[in-house]
């Protein structure tokens, strides 16, 4: 048994030092849907191509922060007032909000599976604390940008860029950034090439809020 604790925590952080350099080419979640279009007689789907961040547009990490995670620059991983407010929303019957941060949806993707347990939330936490300790901001943002499911077999700003509006993600607008932002709470249901009436409307919330993100971050320089 302490040769399986060992070996475990051995093995992840080797895994969460090698990916504070070395980008993330295949994530768990990429080979679960890869199996799940086999399983459905379906070709295999799987467009990725790993970019660094300064070659995205300097809107998308501006996009994903004023609809995803807010306070990403502020917390240490985890959003305790979001975590609470969400709590409190649950308790009152509402509708649920997600309250996971950008550090955790990418400790998520490149570590774990999709699927909610606890076990698995408990995995979620401990790899958070890992990339938050071993990981800058930037690192953090540059692999999420990189690894999240963009679309159906789409991976990443890069994929999602040139299949979506025909350029590199280098030269996607504020109002792609929004569009793409604005898919990811559940990016198989709503499309940034072919958005919906609501998908606009969120994209416009976006926009004003990224303003509200971008005097955050100023102040934050002073």
């Amino acid at each position: 048994m302490q040769k399986i604790v060992l070996l475990f925590f051995g093995s992840t952080i080797f895994f969460v030092l090698l990916y504070r350099w070395c980008p993330v080419y295949v994530t768990p979640l990429m080979m679960i849907r890869c199996v799940q279009q086999v399983c459905r007689g379906e070709h295999i789907r799987l467009r990725h191509h790993w970019v660094p961040i300064e070659e995205m547009s300097d809107a998308l990490p501006v996009a994903v922060m004023a609809s995803e995670d807010q306070r990403f620059l502020q917390h240490h991983g985890f959003d305790f007032d979001a975590i609470g407010q969400a709590i409190k929303e649950r308790q009152r019957g509402k509708r649920q909000r997600g309250a996971s941060t950008i550090s955790q949806q990418t400790a998520k993707n490149v570590f774990l599976w999709p699927q909610a347990s606890w076990f698995r939330k408990g995995l979620e936490v401990y790899f958070t604390g890992l990339i938050e300790i071993a990981w800058s901001k930037q690192r953090i943002m540059e692999v999420y940008l990189n690894s999240i499911e963009m679309g159906d077999g789409i991976y990443g700003a890069e994929a999602v860029s040139q299949l979506h509006f025909g350029y590199p993600a280098s030269q996607l607008t504020r109002a792609n950034c929004a569009l793409i932002a604005a898919t990811l709470p559940n990016p198989l249901k709503f499309s940034s090439k072919n958005p919906s009436a609501y998908m606009l409307r969120r994209q416009t919330w976006i926009l004003r809020q990224m303003k509200y993100v971008e005097g955050d971050m100023e102040r934050m320089r002073k």
